[in-house]
């Protein structure tokens, strides 16, 4: 039986230092081999569609999903499984991208996504879209950054400034050697760490359940109820309602997979338009066993909270996001809580690694472009810097997000959702617009972003996952309604000037692949509904 262990031992120390060091190994490594800013970008645009399938899935559902998730489980008023609604818009935001997206996107020139809206929409448009991502982005990663600080202080006893601080420089060492490549190799083993930490620390905690007051013991029905059909986030209080996380998680998750810079990115990196849907695919149906690996964990914790009054008590007054951390230094046995740490670091670093890598990539071909130019052996030295730059921004925003009252998970996607609907409807505007012109799609998604920050400050009642729909629908009508082009491409051309502009693909593999991720949507939607019937 499991009981407290608390700070890591002298071999779990070692276990964490040989894992971390070996990434920061791995990215030397790969660094000797990099010649341009190609390489450190892109990866040379050799990258294999299973690995790139796979750092999608580990980039997005990382340290930040599994030190939130559960606590949303366990803890979150309102929370519990409701959190698997978010998953059916994954597949459906998939098969858009898998139709619709890839064709648009390879068409950027460079590693910069956002090249793509320049030719129709202009400079500025272009400027917009780079300043929302790395506004956006900026803020994200210092959540992750604090995430993985929250478990270092827990296991080590260090404090959460110098543990901010050991990460942010390993985060930094690692991204600024590797670049790209070093990216998307780690976050392969990364995400087997990450899920085996999982996975080891669900099953010491289930047997440890079954052993003593069982698996549910004291866990409220109501948590376990996946749908929430009775309410709609239009001002009622209920941020995470069926609708909202459906058609606001799907317009998220289009522009996160399709617009920001630290996904599309690897889509921009696939030797071909069908290599990057073959690394959708693998991502959406990666997710949802790993999601619901979280959510397991976070039943679980909740019914430890309930047979366990000292593991409460020891919660009581701290972030909610302090649960996960907690358990794992007080029970987890010598060797696991290691290997479970190194998981959770791993992931952390996945997701820090591609958040900086894209960072200095779009600030470098959107604001220093003269710095990169060239393609020399000096781009690389100024591609390094502003990873550096970015990195210590990410550790002393990290320290500021330490005092917010959500689970990061929700901090995260709050965040983001300010942006994700601006940005997608300025793709959408480039694509199909015929009246949308620069200075239409500029105020249009200033506009978007306004009426987001309002909603945020003056409307607290809305869900905050509708903002993803209204700055999009915003950004559109604006940008439609007050645009005078009238010489604008038919719907569907191709961007002028493209670079890199490739062959049309084939019909048959593009609606092969979007009909998986719909019969994933289906199958989820399904055992969600059954789970919600049985128990309400």
């Amino acid at each position: 039986m499991i009981g407290p262990t608390g700070l890591m031992s002298p071999i779990d120390l070692v276990i964490v230092a040989a894992s971390l060091l070996g990434l920061v190994a791995l990215a030397g490594w790969i660094a000797s081999r990099q010649r341009d800013t190609t390489d450190y970008y892109l990866g040379g645009r050799h990258l294999p569609a299973w690995a790139l399938g796979l750092s999608l899935a580990a980039n997005q559902v990382s340290a930040i999903s599994l030190v939130g998730a559960p606590a949303f489980v366990a803890l979150r008023d309102g929370g519990g499984l409701v959190w698997l609604q978010y998953e059916l818009a994954v597949p459906l935001a998939m098969a858009g991208l898998i139709l619709w997206g890839v064709p648009v996107l390879r068409r950027a020139r460079g590693a910069d996504v956002y090249a793509a809206v320049e030719d129709r929409l202009g400079a500025r448009a272009r400027r917009v879209l780079a300043a929302f991502f790395l506004l956006g982005r900026g803020l994200g990663v210092g959540v992750i950054v604090y995430t993985s600080s929250l478990v270092v202080d827990a296991v080590t006893g260090w404090g959460l400034g110098p543990s901010l601080v050991v990460m942010g420089a390993v985060a930094v060492a690692y991204t600024a050697l590797g670049g790209f490549a070093a990216d998307v190799i780690s976050d392969v083993l990364q995400l087997g760490l990450l899920w085996g930490g999982t996975l080891v620390a669900t099953v010491v905690l289930a047997v440890f359940l079954a052993r003593g007051p069982g698996l549910l013991a004291g866990v409220e029905t109501e948590r376990l109820i996946p749908l929430e059909l009775s309410s709609h986030g239009l001002g009622d209080g209920a941020t995470f309602a069926f609708w909202p996380m459906l058609l606001g998680g799907l317009f998220l998750y289009i522009s996160y997979y399709g617009c920001d810079q630290t996904q599309a990115q690897r889509l921009l990196a696939a030797s071909s338009a069908d290599g990057a849907r073959r690394a959708l695919v693998i991502a959406g149906l990666v997710r949802l066993p790993l999601v619901l690996t979280y959510c397991v964990f976070g039943v679980l914790l909740s019914a430890l909270l309930a047979a366990d009054a000292a593991f409460s008590d020891s919660l009581a007054g701290r972030p909610l996001d302090a649960l996960v951390p907690e358990f794992l230094a007080r029970y987890l046995p010598v060797g696991l809580l290691g290997l479970a740490v190194a998981g959770i670091l791993a992931a952390a670093l996945s997701s820090i690694d591609s958040a900086l890598n894209s960072l200095s990539a779009v600030t470098l071909e959107e604001f220093l472009p003269g710095l990169g130019r060239g393609e020399s052996r000096w781009s690389l030295v100024g591609a390094r810097a502003l990873t550096v730059a970015w990195g210590a921004w990410a550790t002393a925003t990290g320290l500021w997000f330490s005092r917010a009252g959500e689970t990061v998970i929700e901090v995260i996607n709050r965040v983001g959702s300010v942006f994700y609907g601006p940005i997608l409807a300025l793709f959408v505007l480039a694509w199909r617009s015929r009246r949308a012109d620069q200075a239409s799609a500029v105020a249009g998604a200033l506009t978007g972003v306004g009426v987001n920050l309002a909603l945020w400050w003056f409307a607290p009642g809305v869900s905050w996952l509708w903002w993803n729909v209204t700055g999009f629908l915003t950004t559109w009508v604006v940008g439609e309604l007050a645009g005078r082009r009238a010489d604008a491409p038919p719907r569907g051309a191709t961007a002028v000037g493209s670079v890199r502009a490739e062959p049309a693909a084939g019909e048959r593999l593009p609606r092969l692949l979007a009909g998986i991720m719909v019969g994933e949507f289906v199958a989820i939607l399904l055992g969600l509904g059954a789970l919600t019937l049985m128990l309400g």
